[in-house]
């Protein structure tokens, strides 16, 4: 369990799954609808749900590229976090907000791989959170034309780093989304 004392729940971040961030990205609809089912799940097993949402230069906030994809749909007592860095955690409300709902596991979802869902990744494990990914819930635009790999290797890499992550006391673990737990974290292995 997290080194977080007194923090036994489980919250479901869903990340930047924005139409600019997630126009094109491979596996997009599959992605969204994974995302679509765990929000359902994580609201009947009365686990929290917090989106996240970035802005920056190149996706201005209050536009339609910003706007979350129209198939995902928050209710009005789910916390929406604006960020403006890759690091959900970073300059934003999003700890103190899981404080307050006691949670000390993450359940991350959302776009993309290579940037905001490994920056908070990274993020909340050294905050002393146990953090699980979904392998099947994630994604990340095509940047091959400037070196990267190809987007469903980013993809599969993200998983292979994060289901290697280690820190005292805490767990790292990607699951798919059928086996998502929001009652408990996975074992260490």
């Amino acid at each position: 369990m997290s080194i977080l004392e007194g923090r036994p729940r489980t919250a479901l971040l869903v990340v930047d799954v924005q139409n600019d961030v997630v126009a094109g990205a491979p596996r997009r609809d599959e992605v969204v609808a994974a995302i679509d089912t765990l929000v359902a799940r994580a609201r009947e097993a009365g686990a929290p749900v917090i989106w996240v949402q970035h802005s920056d230069d190149g996706l201005p906030r209050d536009t339609p590229g910003w706007e979350y994809v129209p198939e995902l749909v928050r209710a009005d007592d789910e916390p929406l976090v604006h960020k403006t860095y890759g690091d959900s955690f970073e300059a934003t409300e999003l700890e103190q907000l899981l404080a307050e709902a006691q949670v000390g596991r993450v359940v991350v979802t959302g776009a993309q791989s290579d940037f905001c869902i490994r920056s908070t990744l990274h993020g909340a494990l050294v905050r002393g959170y146990d953090v699980t990914l979904v392998g099947d819930a994630h994604t990340t635009e095509d940047l091959t034309q400037w070196g990267a790999p190809a987007p469903e290797q980013v993809v599969a890499h993200t998983n292979l780093l994060w289901s290697g992550q280690r820190a005292p006391g805490r767990t790292a673990a990607v699951v798919s989304s059928a086996e998502v737990d929001f009652g408990t974290a996975p074992a260490s292995s």
